[in-house]
């Protein structure tokens, strides 16, 4: 009995200290799943979660902002509109009844290469005189125009230093959806580096302003504003999305930006040197009837390709390559594509009738408009000497001369005068009209024609607009 009497305490013992103990550890557990409760609800609150991304926001911000600049640009116009134009700031008198106004023009852009490439708006630049550009630390460079597109409205500039500058690396983003969140940073109204916020409001937006075209845009409800153009549209990643290029006036909170992929191509036809598109010889314009758009030839080239096969002005190109051609054709886009083809297919309307035209590509591939200067441009050109060097007072030795415009042509309407020397195209000096001739056949099958103008006193950047030239 003894013996039972001390095993029955020991036993009563050792079960009085378990549940003691279990009670500590089940204290220690219930204190330390608490804790843990604690700070799952704390990381995972609502306030904490949206804390975290503005965070990142920020650090995106301060990761891609040494790379978008600001762009001032110095124009000249005869007829200025004040009201549209509100920065004049200086006027020059010309002659005794005409006179021109200089006003500035503030945009943005992003830096594309470390050696100083720089993507904006071709709205921005095509009448610019004076190009610089201004980064987030405050320096400041000249910059001159590489070539521009005007139907995509994409320019590429470079910075005249030879200095390692911040850029963006772009790469082809992942699809792009409706509803996630975006980041724009430019220079609205002159404020640098402004940041705003939003999100895709829809993608493929095709829309006209200002008597300009834009097709498949994307729609943002971030703040964009004037000066914003130029600008990035970029993901809560820091990846380029696209190129900020205008503001529906209509409506606030609602603006647009060039999708990347449509940059990296211009980007890539205008680096490459063997990137050559093909001549045909006509001039068109987009319009549009019952049957809806279509692209009317206004114009056809003596001696060319079209003329050959039989294309006259008044036809209507309604497919190409077996496509329709729609409201938001981009023809570039689908020029770019006739390189790799072996023949290009038309589909043409002429008067009741529809036609089906299948150009060899080997007919056009060595076709060079001639005479460059009055026949493409529509003005005449001539070499710096004899009658035109004295009735124009010019000094220049190298350079050839606008002797001649004709009035609706592309050089006039672009801005070419009488008497405005050129002195380089594509940032290729041109020391006579043989030159001229040459680099404006290889720049037209690149479809970037830029010319350096000195106008009396005055040197600037024009750009002209044969991008409707087949």
């Amino acid at each position: 009995m003894k013996i039972k009497s001390n095993s029955l305490c020991a036993l009563v013992f050792i079960q009085i200290n378990a549940s003691q103990t279990l009670r500590k550890t089940s204290g220690i557990f219930f204190s330390l799943l608490t804790a843990c409760c604690a700070l799952f609800f704390t990381l995972f609150s609502p306030d904490i979660v949206q804390a975290a991304k503005d965070d990142k926001i920020a650090d995106v911000v301060e990761m891609t902002s040494k790379a978008i600049v600001n762009i001032k640009t110095e124009e000249w116009s005869k007829d200025i509109d004040e009201k549209k134009k509100p920065n004049v700031f200086k006027k020059l008198i010309v002659g005794e009844e005409e006179e021109e106004e200089m006003f500035e023009n503030i945009g943005s852009g992003v830096v594309l290469d470390p050696k100083g490439i720089i993507v904006t708006n071709e709205h921005l630049i095509s009448k610019a005189i004076n190009i610089r550009v201004k980064f987030i630390n405050g320096k400041e460079y000249e910059a001159y125009v590489l070539g521009s597109d005007p139907e995509f409205d994409i320019a590429l500039l470079k910075v005249t230093d030879k200095i390692d500058l911040p850029f963006l690396k772009i790469t082809k983003p992942k699809s792009v959806r409706v509803g996630q969140k975006v980041i724009v940073i430019g220079n609205p109204y002159g404020l640098s580096s402004s940041v705003s916020v939003g999100v895709v409001s829809a993608l493929g937006r095709n829309l006209k302003i200002d008597n300009k075209i834009y097709a498949n845009l994307i729609q943002t409800d971030a703040a964009i504003n004037p000066g914003n153009s130029g600008g990035a549209l970029l993901d809560t990643e820091g990846n380029p999305l696209g190129i900020v290029t205008a503001i529906y006036g209509e409506g606030k909170g609602i603006g647009f930006a060039i999708p990347i992929d449509d940059v990296l191509a211009m980007l890539d036809e205008f680096l490459q040197s063997d990137a050559k598109r093909p001549i045909i010889g006509f001039f068109i314009e987009k319009r549009r009837d019952e049957k809806g758009p279509y692209l009317y030839i206004n114009k056809v080239l003596p001696g060319s390709p079209a003329e050959r096969y039989g294309v006259k002005i008044g036809d209507k190109i309604t497919e190409l390559n077996r496509k329709k051609i729609r409201e938001g054709t981009k023809i570039q886009s689908m020029l770019r594509t006739l390189r790799q083809q072996e023949s290009i297919q038309f589909k043409v309307a002429k008067g009741p009738k529809s036609v089906i035209m299948n150009i060899d590509v080997k007919d056009i591939g060595d076709y060079i408009p001639a005479p460059m200067d009055e026949g493409l441009c529509g003005v005449k050109i001539s070499d710096i000497k004899g009658y035109p060097k004295l009735k124009f007072k010019l000094r220049e030795k190298d350079g050839v001369v606008v002797t001649k415009v004709m009035s609706g042509s592309p050089g006039p309407r672009c801005g070419l005068r009488t008497g405005d020397v050129i002195f380089k195209i594509n940032n290729n000096v041109v020391s006579n009209k043989k030159d001229f001739d040459t680099f404006m056949a290889e720049g037209l099958k690149r479809n970037y024609i830029l010319y350096q103008v000195k106008r009396r006193n005055e040197i600037f950047f024009l750009p002209v607009k044969l991008d409707t030239l087949l």
